[in-house]
């Protein structure tokens, strides 16, 4: 009965306490750091601490060599995120802005059409950095890990991370986005992002058609490049229903079965920090971007 109720409410318990928390901070109009970090650090180890209790694969609980570097990973992308926030932040009277923004809509509705603008960006921008090369090469340490858990959602290249999220987040300053809506949405993105790659049975049920959750994302992380070419969207999997990537099989994701076809990628976090600046290598001739 607990590894059931594990399962089906994870998500929402977790996902929707930390909104909760987020929304009463924006409400009060406060500043976004270090409260919301706080929220978003706490959700992200509650998702820690369930997997540890009800993994997906036993064996994605080993640490495999990669436990050190996808901390750094985390410290250095969470440190971005908040250094994004708290900039909009106490750069808000400055900042160009159009005369746009839905300004009286209650402020729950102005962080979700943040949230909508900056996940557009973020899939438009995801979905090129598998198909132009210099994108995928800054991209391409987040598919090396050779097992999903929770620290995966922050194992990226931080120019990776500025190209993903920059142009969702110029677009919706420019239209006039308050920086707490859009500091919101970064913090609880994140929580989420542990859960979409988090090595824990859980499941949203038919829900999984509208959000990126891991039994959806799993399929995007596959070693076979011709199946990988699926899901790219980080919150809500619109965009892949509209645009023809979104993908659904009964039967999910094994250990063994993610990471990169060059098993010679760098572990270690200066490695993978170079990677993408080295002469070309671990890309076939003539093979897709995600190989």
């Amino acid at each position: 009965m607990l590894a059931s109720l594990i399962r089906h409410t994870a998500y929402p318990l977790v996902l929707g306490g930390s909104a909760a928390a987020i929304l009463l901070l924006v409400e009060r109009a406060a500043i976004p750091w270090p409260g919301m970090a706080a929220v978003t650090l706490i959700g992200i180890a509650a998702v820690a601490l369930l997997e540890r209790w009800q993994p997906y694969q036993r064996d994605w609980l080993r640490d495999h060599t990669d436990g050190l570097t996808d901390a750094i990973h985390l410290v250095v992308n969470l440190g971005l995120l908040w250094a994004t926030a708290s900039l909009l932040h106490v750069l808000r009277d400055t900042l160009p802005a159009l005369a746009l923004w839905p300004a009286r809509w209650p402020i729950w509705s102005q962080v979700l059409l943040a949230g909508l603008i900056v996940d557009a960006g973020l899939y438009a921008m995801h979905r090129l950095s598998h198909r132009v090369e210099w994108l995928w090469r800054l991209h391409a340490p987040h598919h090396s890990a050779e097992r999903l858990y929770w620290m995966n959602g922050e194992r990226r290249h931080p120019l990776s991370a500025v190209c993903l999220a920059g142009p969702g987040i110029a677009i919706a300053v420019a239209l006039g986005a308050p920086p707490l809506a859009i500091s919101a949405w970064l913090g609880l993105l994140a929580v989420h992002l542990a859960f979409q790659h988090a090595n824990l049975d859980y499941t949203v049920g038919p829900l999984r058609h509208v959000l990126g959750v891991a039994e959806i994302h799993r399929w995007h992380h596959k070693r076979e490049y011709e199946n990988a070419q699926v899901n790219f969207g980080e919150f809500w999997m619109l965009w892949d229903k509209l645009f023809g990537s979104f993908h659904d099989r009964p039967n999910g994701v094994a250990a063994g079965e993610v990471g990169l076809r060059d098993r010679g990628f760098p572990r270690d976090y200066a490695g993978q920090l170079l990677w993408p600046f080295r002469p070309r290598s671990g890309l076939r001739e003539g093979e897709p971007a995600d190989v």
